[in-house]
């Protein structure tokens, strides 16, 4: 058994998308868990962009599984726009494997999404409108539309009949929006079925079989720890549980079947939408690390939020996860600082703290306790070795591992897929 679960340790857009890609050379399986096309992963290959959105990264190793697990809600539209996509750049996307208990996006979701945040004026979350929230949101109140229903067309008649009346008297009553059609969405909806159909199965009993006949796994989280909707700055997360524990609901995996978890840690840090923080750099140098990173959303475009690397938030993600390893993203983009910080705690009124309040009160009033590092300013893309890379980078990456407890284990200094250095040997159990 060998299995591994990659989450984010901090608001996403870490560069989860390249640590799987990387590690999948070595995996037969790879799950998505949770989220749903609001989270963009781009994989670098020869230079080449692949932007995913609903497709687990995995995608583009021939022969390997890939699965959207149950935890995942599906928006028919977009994953059929990316397996076209992909088979027009000659991506095999016969191993896709849809869970036939995933929740479906609707169009009403995608609808509201948009209304309801804007409705919430100065308290809006910054949603990507794209109906992942409304979508959680019918699941748990126990009114959504499965896979497997959609499969089934009478039961997809009578749910989507049932809820579209609900949700038009919302939409009127609450937005005085006009009522969706319930013929053109059963009409469009019904394509979507004869398409997806050869792909949709049980798939915990394909992972667990997996898992139990010795192959290689890999858990791809979306989002990060700081999106959490328990763990997180609420209320300005996602509707899903991002951390490795996500894991055993999302895929139907058990714990004791995860081996090894990997958090992925971008050497600086990002936010987009609203919510709280601490590091945030409001001045040129959030701004030379907005145009050094290309910090702008996958599948928003949003220009994203940045800041120096909070190692408070990192220690909290992985103590939630059990993070073994860290599988450090984007250390190049600060080749070309002369001085760089690191938030190693929070200033609040006469103590220091070294973990996340649950407070946004608290939040607001910290003051983050910074180390200042020497820059190392030379261009490290082309650095294959640990022991290679400049004095300076070593030093920032060891005391990375000793504030957070974590040890490193993997460094990107580049977004294509060679442009990687391997510290730890044994993330897939060699």
């Amino acid at each position: 058994m060998s299995t591994v679960v990659i989450t984010g340790t901090q608001w996403g857009d870490e560069g989860k998308g390249k640590i799987v890609d990387y590690l999948a050379q070595q995996a037969e399986t790879v799950v998505r868990f949770q989220g749903g096309s609001n989270a963009g992963h781009t994989v670098m290959v020869n230079g080449e962009a692949y932007k995913l959105r609903q497709l687990p990264s995995g995608i583009l190793y021939e022969g390997t599984h890939n699965v959207i697990g149950n935890g995942v809600v599906v928006d028919p539209e977009v994953v059929l726009q990316e397996m076209e996509g992909m088979e027009k750049r000659g991506i095999d996307v016969s191993g896709i494997r849809i869970s036939d208990r995933a929740h479906v996006v609707m169009p009403y979701h995608r609808l509201m999404d948009g209304l309801g945040d804007e409705q919430k004026g100065a308290g809006k979350v910054g949603t990507t409108k794209r109906g992942i929230g409304p979508c959680y949101m019918d699941r748990d109140d126990r009114i959504g539309i499965r896979i497997c229903d959609l499969m089934e067309k009478e039961t997809f008649a009578e749910k989507l009949k049932v809820n579209l009346a609900r949700k038009n008297k919302e939409l009127q009553a609450l937005y005085g929006h006009e009522p969706l059609d319930y013929d053109k969405i059963f009409g469009e909806y019904q394509g979507y079925a004869e398409r997806l159909r050869p792909y949709v199965c049980d798939t915990i009993v394909l992972v667990n079989e997996e898992i139990d006949a010795g192959r290689k796994v890999l858990f791809e989280g979306a989002q990060a720890t700081m999106l959490d909707i328990d763990y997180g700055t609420y209320p300005y997360v996602t509707a899903s549980h991002p951390i490795s524990g996500g894991v055993t609901v999302g895929a139907g995996v058990p714990p004791k079947k995860i081996d090894k978890v990997v958090g992925v840690v971008k050497a600086y840090c990002t936010r987009v939408g609203e919510g709280p923080f601490p590091t945030e750099q409001l001045n040129e140098i959030g701004e030379k690390i907005r145009n050094e990173g290309h910090e702008y959303g996958v599948v928003t475009g949003r220009p994203r939020r940045t800041g120096w690397l909070d190692a408070v938030v990192v220690r909290y993600a992985g103590v939630i996860s059990g993070i073994d390893y860290m599988a450090i993203t984007r250390l190049d983009i600060l080749d070309n600082f002369e001085e760089i910080k690191m938030c190693v705690g929070y200033k609040y009124k006469d103590e220091v703290l070294t973990s996340v309040p649950a407070s946004l009160k608290i939040v607001e009033q910290c003051e983050p306790v910074y180390e200042t590092f020497k820059g190392w300013q030379c261009d490290i893309t082309g650095i294959r070795s640990y022991a290679d890379l400049p004095s300076a980078a070593k030093k920032y990456l060891e005391r990375m591992a000793e504030v957070t407890g974590i040890k490193v284990g993997i460094v990107s200094v580049g977004p294509n897929r060679d442009e990687t250095i391997v510290v730890a040997q044994d993330i897939f159990g060699k």
